[in-house]
C-alpha cells in the first residue's frame, strides 16, 4: 500500500512509499482509509522523526475487515477512528476500542477532523468540572482544540475568553460562543474562575494572574515550545489558594470510542461544527504540512486520498 513516510528533511517532511499492508491484531479492525487530518503537535514531531514510526492519528474511512475477536463494527462500516500512529496511508489497522460510526449525515472530511482535537476539548472540559456560569479564560484558541472548547464551553453556559491574535478567527469564535476576543493574554481583564492554558512561555504567568482566588488553572499544551516560569509569591496577588493542574487527552476514565461516539453525536445534530481550513490531495501533504507549521493554515488540515 502507499503511506506518508517522515524524511526528517524541513523541506519535504514526509514522502509517498509503498509499505507492507498492516496485519490487524485480533482487537484491531482494518479501516481504509478516505481521509485523515494533520494536528499541529505531529508537524513537530516530523523534525526529528523516530526511525521506523508512521505518522497518522486522526482518520476516517471504512471498516473493511472486523476484528477478529468480534469487538467493533462488524461488515463494511462507515468510521472515524484515532489510531496512535500509521494513520497517514491507504490502510491502517485501529483498536475497536478507538472506533466510532459514522453516520450518513456526518461527511468524511469533518469526522477525520474532530478525534485528536475533539477528545482533548470534550475531556478538558470534563477535567474542569461544570461550567455554567464561570467565567472562562482560553489561550491559544486559534487552534482545532480551542475552536471545540469555545463552542461546547459556550453551550454549557460558561464566559468564554478567548485568546487569539488572529481578527479572522476571533470572528469566528464569537460566532461559536465566545463572549470576548483578546489578543493577548495581558488585555484580558479577569479575573476568572477556570484558566484553560495550552501556549505556556510568557503567557502562562500572566494568565495564571488574571486567575480568581481559589480558581483552577489547567495546562493542556505549550505550544510555545518555550518553557514557563512561575513565582510563588505571584499567586499572593489573586490566584491565592488556586489549583494548577497538569492535562493530558489521554489520560481519562472514559473510553476512547464513547466519547468519539459523543463527538460524532453532536456534529450530527448541529450542535458542535469542525472546522476545515483546507481540503487537499494526500500528493500535497508535504506542503500542507509546511503551511500548517508555519500556521498558514486555520482550522483543520485534511488530506483525503485519491
Amino acid at each position: 500500500m502507499k503511506a506518508l513516510i517522515p524524511t526528517g528533511d524541513p523541506a519535504e517532511p514526509v514522502v509517498l512509499a509503498d509499505v507492507p499492508e498492516p496485519t490487524p491484531r485480533p482487537h484491531e479492525a482494518l479501516v481504509k482509509v478516505e481521509a485523515f487530518s494533520v494536528n499541529r503537535g505531529e508537524t513537530f514531531k516530523l523534525e526529528r522523526p523516530v526511525p521506523g514510526e508512521r505518522p497518522g492519528k486522526d482518520v476516517a474511512g471504512l471498516v473493511v475487515q472486523p476484528a477478529a475477536d468480534g469487538s467493533g463494527p462488524s461488515g463494511i462500516t462507515r468510521v472515524v477512528g484515532h489510531p496512535m500512529a500509521g494513520g497517514w496511508a491507504e490502510y491502517v489497522a485501529v483498536p475497536t476500542d478507538a472506533l466510532a460510526v459514522l453516520p450518513d449525515g456526518v461527511p468524511v472530511l469533518q469526522g477525520a477532523a474532530l478525534p485528536l482535537a475533539g477528545l482533548t476539548a470534550l475531556r478538558l472540559l470534563r477535567a474542569a468540572g461544570p461550567v455554567v456560569g464561570r467565567r472562562v479564560l482560553l489561550t491559544g484558541a486559534s487552534g482545532g482544540v480551542g475552536h471545540y472548547v469555545t463552542e461546547l464551553a459556550a453551550a454549557a453556559g460558561a464566559q468564554v475568553t478567548a485568546v487569539t491574535r488572529d481578527a479572522e478567527r476571533g470572528a469566528r469564535l464569537a460566532g461559536l460562543g465566545a463572549a470576548e476576543i483578546v489578543h493577548e493574554v495581558a488585555d484580558a481583564s479577569g479575573p476568572f474562575d477556570l484558566v484553560l492554558e495550552s501556549t505556556g512561555g510568557q503567557a502562562l504567568p500572566l494568565a495564571l494572574a488574571r486567575l480568581a482566588r481559589r480558581g483552577t488553572l489547567i495546562w493542556f499544551g505549550q505550544a510555545s515550545r518555550t518553557p514557563a516560569t512561575l513565582d510563588f509569591f505571584d499567586f499572593f496577588r489573586g490566584p491565592e489558594s488556586a489549583v494548577l493542574r497538569h492535562f493530558h487527552y489521554l489520560d481519562a476514565d472514559t473510553r476512547l470510542d464513547d466519547d468519539l461516539a459523543a463527538l460524532v453525536r453532536l456534529t450530527d445534530e448541529g450542535r458542535l461544527h469542525p472546522e476545515i481550513g483546507r481540503v487537499a490531495d494526500w500528493a500535497d501533504t508535504a506542503a500542507t504540512l509546511t503551511d500548517l507549521r508555519d500556521r498558514r493554515i486555520r482550522g483543520k488540515a485534511v488530506l483525503t486520498l485519491s
